[in-house]
């Protein structure tokens, strides 16, 4: 793949002091197993000022073997965004798409963005970390075994291709979904082939659901995209598949200004994604890209699915964690108050 575009390289690119040599170690292995960096490929760090120690440190990781390695490897600093979703500056989405592999280290997700749909069609395999910290790298779902973890994500996403509905219960509370002829999607953590998206750390099978077709009332208790970890339970509403109700972001409630914005538009509170968490390393730590991989939860997400086979574009991509669930697809029981069953 021809690098079209060539990103500029921040001029303090290099760590200001060096980093621990257990997490130079790791980020060097991320690349070359979970990115599958091969000889002659480009890698593009695309980072912004939260972040800027984490991409900086995958770069100096990569850089520090490319030559050996027969890598390209470039560090773009973009600024941060103001929500997940959040399409980036032209010139780094038009970068991604340039290169082989691109590793997004940003404060706010780049995952549902059509930057990172028109990457993938060009064929950049693009893995986004979005909320990343060192704490993170050190222990928790950066250190599981991948290929259970990839055993575990795909074959659950099997069961969600095949499955025409889906049901979660919890203390009560019921919520159905609609998921016919809506794909699963994997996020195993591994990205070898031409495309392939996901975050990292991973561990989640996903699917889209028809977006009219979610109703019932369901807690959310573990964490939630622009709050972090709950300090109390939410309950929210969906009828024909909107977000009518959050008890906690009614006028007087606790989380009433962190979800203003799924009420701003009918877009941002209708129902985007079913996820089943398959990492048994992940910690809840109140930043979502670890929370959602968490072994026996699954989440719900609001707002904007066109990257994985829905229709909706929204302001955002706000998931909520759902701990301990019983879930079932097509009746057939999957997890039973958070733990997987068979």
């Amino acid at each position: 793949m021809t690098l079209a575009t060539t990103p500029l390289t921040s001029p303090d690119a290099t760590l200001d002091t060096p980093p621990e040599p257990a997490l130079f170690d790791r980020a060097r292995s991320i690349v070359e197993t979970n990115l599958a960096l091969q000889p002659g490929e480009t890698l593009l760090v695309v980072t912004d000022e939260p972040t800027r120690p984490i991409g900086r440190l995958f770069y100096e990781a990569a850089e520090a073997v490319a030559a050996e390695r027969g890598w390209i490897v470039l560090l773009m600093v973009m600024p941060e965004g103001k929500v997940n979703g959040e399409e980036p500056p032209q010139p780094v989405a038009a970068a991604m798409a340039a290169a082989d592999v691109a590793l997004c280290a940003t404060q706010k997700s780049l995952t549902h963005t059509t930057a990172r749909i028109n990457a993938a069609a060009a064929g950049t395999r693009v893995v986004t970390m979005p909320g990343i910290t060192m704490d993170m790298l050190r222990d928790g779902a950066a250190c599981a075994d991948y290929a259970e973890v990839e055993r575990r994500t795909l074959d659950l996403t099997e069961r969600l291709n095949a499955a025409q509905t889906a049901r979660i219960e919890k203390e009560g509370h019921v919520l159905t979904l609609d998921l016919a002829n809506r794909p699963g999607v994997p996020s195993p953590g591994v990205y070898r082939t031409a495309g392939a998206c996901g975050n990292f750390p991973s561990g989640e099978a996903y699917i889209a659901p028809v977006e009219a077709g979610a109703n019932g009332t369901m807690i959310i208790d573990g964490s939630m995209v622009g709050i972090g970890k709950l300090a109390e339970p939410m309950v929210v509403t969906l009828e024909s598949g909107r977000l009518v109700k959050v008890e906690g972001a009614d006028e007087n409630g606790p989380y009433a200004d962190q979800l203003a914005v799924l009420f701003a538009r009918p877009e941002n509170g209708t129902i985007a994604e079913l996820g089943i968490g398959t990492n048994e390393r992940a910690i809840l730590c109140g930043i979502i890209l670890e929370d959602e991989k968490l072994y026996g939860t699954v989440h719900i997400a609001f707002g904007t699915n066109t990257s994985f086979g829905g229709v909706t574009k929204a302001d955002c991509h706000y998931d909520g964690i759902i701990l301990n669930p019983t879930l079932y697809l097509d009746d057939d029981l999957i997890i039973d108050q958070g733990e997987f069953v068979g």
